[in-house]
């Protein structure tokens, strides 16, 4: 029963960190469609710190690079020159690669200002890992505890990868765009999986085109929005993709 529990919880916690990564990392920091109240990015970054190491100011500028650079031979991660299944098994790698290039964050990051925590703390990505680790063992027990971490890295680090490089590979393309729109992925993801239609209109804080769609991402947005948690800048994908493929009178 025990490890059940364990296995539950790692995907809980695979769950909720690819919430926070879609609403907090994704469509806030890195794209502002919408601006999350300082106490609900507070929460995610450091939630995010201990749960997967990540340093939100280094992922904002990574994933920037990456929609600069689409499918091109400057993609920190691009299916199309290195085949879906390197990127699936080693996104991680590919992302920690980027990341750790002094010249990607001072280009693509530079509106992020390092905070004091970050110098002190958050940006020592080790030590988040470390202190999740050591909640996970002293709540759950040793054996389940350690099941529950690999349950959720593995989850974790196979998702962001079948993003990277699935929802470039296979699936629907409505734009025309490298990416692609696969379903059960954005039920697994928060929405992530609607690809196609992110690539496409980028700052929009929406995915999904259709109420019937499952972006799970954009319910907790617009649910935060109602509360004074969120300020939306965008949210309709087929007006901003129309706007951006307008051309401009010479």
């Amino acid at each position: 029963m025990q490890i059940v529990i364990a296995i539950v919880v790692g995907l809980a916690l695979t769950q909720l960190a690819n919430l926070a990564t879609t609403v907090y990392l994704h469509r806030d920091l890195a794209h502002k469609a919408v601006q999350l109240h300082p106490a609900l990015r507070s929460f995610f970054k450091v939630f995010l710190w201990a749960a997967t190491g990540i340093s939100a100011r280094q992922w904002a500028a990574v994933h920037r690079k990456h929609h600069a650079f689409t499918d091109t031979p400057e993609d920190p991660h691009s299916p199309a020159r290195l085949g879906w299944l390197r990127v699936q098994l080693t996104n991680a790698a590919l992302y920690r690669r980027s990341a750790r290039d002094p010249q990607t964050t001072e280009r693509y990051a530079k509106d992020i200002p390092v905070t004091l925590p970050d110098r002190l703390l958050l940006n020592r990505g080790i030590i988040g890992l470390a202190l999740g680790i050591a909640i996970l063992v002293l709540w759950l027990g040793w054996i389940p505890g350690v099941v529950a971490v690999a349950v959720h890295t593995v989850g974790y680090i196979g998702l962001g990868g079948s993003v990277n490089g699935v929802a470039h590979t296979f699936g629907r393309r409505p734009f025309d765009n490298s990416a692609t729109n696969v379903t059960w992925l954005a039920w697994l993801t928060c929405g992530e999986g609607y690809h196609n239609n992110h690539h496409a209109a980028p700052t929009s804080a929406r995915f999904a085109r259709h109420w019937y769609q499952f972006d799970l991402g954009w319910w907790f947005i617009s649910t935060a929005s109602r509360l004074g948690l969120a300020r939306i800048r965008h949210s309709d994908v087929d007006a901003l993709a129309a706007r951006a493929t307008v051309s401009v009178p010479v």
